[in-house]
């Protein structure tokens, strides 16, 4: 498993040592040095997973872990630091850090922590932006073009999935399961939903983000993007 990381620490000498440690097992490793090129990077690069210092300059360990999370990105960020209370950490796992990592550490520790990481996406985003859409999963709310939309529970849960899905196509059957659950709707349920969510989504905008896949599902994704 190839591993793109992201290492934010303003310590050159440790982050030297680090890079070079998990360099050395298998792991390339892009370096900031404070948090706002730390942001920079993170918004511009797919990386696996984010370790990410605390106490940094120009922009701290938890508001740039905040931001990351409103711009609805998933990275997995692990989060390294000498402040060891518990308050500490549930400040870190609530600005959306996924794990936390208390210095000094042993660097096959964090090896192992980076490998466990990178093997899945965070669960904690917030929003998910797709083009001019916006799904907001902590206010429950889908803004279009600065229009808020107003959906039923039902035309909710399927954009909500769609868009965790997106840009990958959503099968039919999972998106039924998702919304649905185990006890499956009547056959026409879906495409039903589907059509009241785009005459929502899609008819008073310019251009249309919902598209079929025959025969698979449904992908929601900006048209523009390639």
């Amino acid at each position: 498993m190839n591993i793109y990381a992201l290492l934010v620490e303003d310590d050159i000498d440790l982050a030297a040592s680090l890079i070079e440690y998990l360099e050395l097992e298998g792991i390339t490793c892009d370096h900031a040095a404070n948090g706002v090129h730390g942001l920079q990077l993170a918004r511009e690069t797919n990386y696996d997973v984010i370790v990410l210092d605390l106490m940094l300059p120009k922009l701290d360990g938890l508001s740039l872990c905040s931001n990351l999370r409103r711009d609805g990105l998933d990275v997995p960020v692990l989060m390294i630091t000498a402040r060891d209370t518990l308050d500490d950490k549930i400040e870190g796992f609530e600005s959306g850090s996924d794990d936390y990592l208390v210095k000094p550490f042993a660097l096959k520790e964090l090896l192992l922590r980076v490998q466990a990481l990178a093997k899945r996406r965070s669960s904690q985003p917030r929003k998910y932006v797709i083009g001019n859409l916006e799904v907001d999963m902590q206010q429950h709310q889908a803004i279009r073009a600065g229009t808020i939309l107003t959906l039923s529970p039902k035309e909710w849960a399927l954009l909500e999935y769609m868009a965790k899905t997106s840009p990958n196509v959503a099968l039919r059957d999972e998106i039924q399961r998702a919304v649905w659950g185990e006890v499956l709707p009547e056959s026409n349920s879906l495409k039903v939903h589907m059509h009241n969510l785009r005459q929502k989504v899609d008819k008073p905008f310019a251009y249309p983000l919902i598209q079929t896949v025959p025969g698979v599902g449904f992908v929601i994704k900006d048209p523009s993007e390639v």
